[in-house]
């Protein structure tokens, strides 16, 4: 039998600029991964950063999603930065995953090194410094073109949720290997000092600002927002990649608005002013 890499439809999907709409998983449930996924969202998102997702969790969720052709996994690594950084990404691509999230990248010498974290080297002496195995994703060693293949195919993207990286934003997004920059609300209001508040006009005028400068750098734009009508206000800004719910936020929401019909005294959770991560 003959394996070959996939190709990585989410990364075509960016380099056209195609809309790409996502859902954020944080419950680490296989079950609730597989209801997700057949949902009929572009991609989702496994979290090791604020979720309690281990390597045979991420593992697991994505065998679940590899069922749902149609939607691709993302996978954002817990560390991005340092040597665990890079072990990190090297155990999440030798898993399968083809498309990873490194949070809270501030510099283009960071996203640079997320790049090289995440590619093999090469022959002629470029690409990175990603440790020779493949695992699962050569399909435990099937694949004997997999090394070769790889690169093309790994999707990198990049958070930025600083008041530093808004100020290398340019230069973040210029960074060859890198497909996307996220923007991460919730941090990036408490960076620019509204804790809490990212719907602040000062935090949506940033966001705005930094869709456009990574757009003029010929790359994706993308971003969390459980409300529909700042999720929809973000695609006509330009973002391409935009989640528009979370697994653990919607279960509260709504469960607690199920109860609240029924007896009175239930507080229903708001959804965050401005978004989310």
């Amino acid at each position: 039998m003959t394996f070959t890499t996939p190709t990585n439809r989410f990364k075509q999907a960016l380099a056209a600029r195609q809309t790409q709409i996502g859902f954020w998983l944080n419950l680490s449930d296989l079950s609730s991964t597989e209801i997700c996924a057949g949902a009929g969202f572009d991609w989702l998102l496994v979290d090791t950063e604020h979720a309690p997702n281990d390597l045979h969790r991420v593992q697991a969720q994505l065998q679940t999603v590899a069922a749902y052709p149609a939607t691709q996994a993302v996978v954002r690594v817990g560390m991005a930065a340092g040597p665990l950084g890079d072990m990190l990404i090297k155990q999440t691509l030798d898993l399968g995953a083809q498309t990873i999230m490194a949070p809270m990248v501030d510099t283009a010498e960071q996203a640079a090194a997320v790049v090289g974290a995440a590619r093999y080297p090469q022959a002629d002496g470029g690409g990175g410094k990603r440790g020779m195995a493949g695992a699962r994703a050569s399909h435990w060693g099937r694949n004997p073109r997999y090394a070769q293949e790889a690169n093309a195919q790994v999707c990198v993207l990049v958070q930025a949720e600083t008041r530093t990286a808004l100020e290398h934003l340019d230069a973040i997004a210029a960074t060859p290997g890198v497909d996307g920059v996220f923007i991460g609300p919730a941090d990036l209001s408490a960076s620019l000092g509204h804790v809490g508040d990212a719907g602040h006009p000062a935090v949506q005028a940033a966001i705005a600002d930094a869709f456009a400068r990574i757009a003029a750098k010929g790359k994706a734009a993308g971003i969390l927002a459980s409300d529909e009508g700042l999720a929809r206000h973000y695609l006509e800004l330009g973002a391409t990649f935009v989640a528009v719910g979370l697994d653990t936020q919607l279960l509260a929401t709504e469960t607690s608005a199920l109860a609240a019909r029924y007896k009175g005294g239930v507080p229903v959770p708001a959804a965050p002013r401005g978004g989310v991560y």
